[in-house]
């Protein structure tokens, strides 16, 4: 059996839906915080268990039988992060699960500029300390980020962000698909993935060219100072710290730690990955 968290989120939904389409559902289980959520794929016979990583005892029951178990990283920051992926593998083990699988990012390394990287870090730690197969998904950075940075432009015209470098975007349909196949294809990968990326690294300005063509509309690239953009983030209700995780993934990048770009996910998948203009453009048009 191969036990999904996070089964209702971006990733973990699209990567249950292509392990359907390669596994009988009855191999298929989820951990979820609300059971409700996941009403649909209960009725579909895939078997449906509340999980909490605020609960080490929900997350062994929701653990139990797993061959496999694909740990998605959670949308926490620091210390409160790292601690629930740490109850999770503890519990992962208590339950004997034969494999764990992380969903990592490229770039994850203690010292780099970005805080998810450093915590994605710590937590390859704790996966290599249970003596366990496990295997690091270096995920390309999503491009969902991007285009979130990209909602004002989209009606100024202008991507008003810091200085950067360039990213190897990625799209979320294409990681799952790999992860599934992942999943699918025991022991392909041992440790770390290398970089799962889409074929290009783009900065904002080369991102700007590309909305253009796009959409036929002119957009142009201005720098904000790092400062005035931490206070805008503040201003428009953000709280500090992600104001400052925001910030540091413009430092990061201008660090290079984006850059790399490989061929891992395209073999994969079986074709290259989605651009980030068809990216922007589905995002666009919905």
């Amino acid at each position: 059996m191969i036990i999904v968290t996070g089964a209702t989120g971006k990733l973990g939904r699209r990567t249950v839906e292509h392990l359907l389409e390669r596994v009988p559902a009855d191999r298929v289980g989820v951990s979820v915080r609300d059971p409700r959520k996941a009403q649909g794929l209960a009725d579909r016979g895939v078997r449906v268990r509340q999980g909490s990583f605020d609960d080490p005892a929900s997350l062994v029951h929701a653990f139990e039988g797993a061959e496999q178990l694909l740990l998605v990283s959670l949308d926490r920051i620091g210390e409160e992060c790292v601690a629930g992926h740490r109850t999770a593998i503890d519990a992962a083990v208590k339950a004997g699960v034969g494999r764990i699988l992380y969903t990592s990012q490229m770039g994850a390394a203690h010292d780099s500029r970005f805080q998810a990287c450093r915590d994605h870090a710590r937590t390859e730690d704790l996966l290599r300390a249970t003596g366990l197969p496990w295997t690091s998904l270096r995920n390309g950075f999503y491009a969902a980020s991007a285009l979130q940075f990209l909602e004002s432009a989209r009606r100024t015209g202008d991507i008003a962000l810091p200085a950067d470098g360039p990213v190897a975007w990625t799209g979320h349909d294409d990681l799952a698909e790999a992860t599934a196949a992942i999943l699918t294809e025991e022991g392909r990968f041992e440790g770390t993935t290398p970089p799962l990326t889409g074929a290009a690294a783009l900065d904002f300005a080369t991102v700007a060219d590309v909305a253009s063509q796009a959409t036929g509309r002119p957009f142009t690239r201005t720098v904000v100072p790092d400062d005035t953009f931490h206070e805008q983030a503040l201003s428009h209700g953000a709280p500090a710290s992600i104001a400052d995780l925001m910030l540091s993934i413009f430092a990061a990048a201008r660090n290079g730690e984006f850059t790399a770009v490989d061929s891992t996910l395209a073999e994969l998948i079986g074709r290259e990955p989605a651009t980030f203009g068809a990216l922007l453009e589905r995002a666009w048009a919905e």
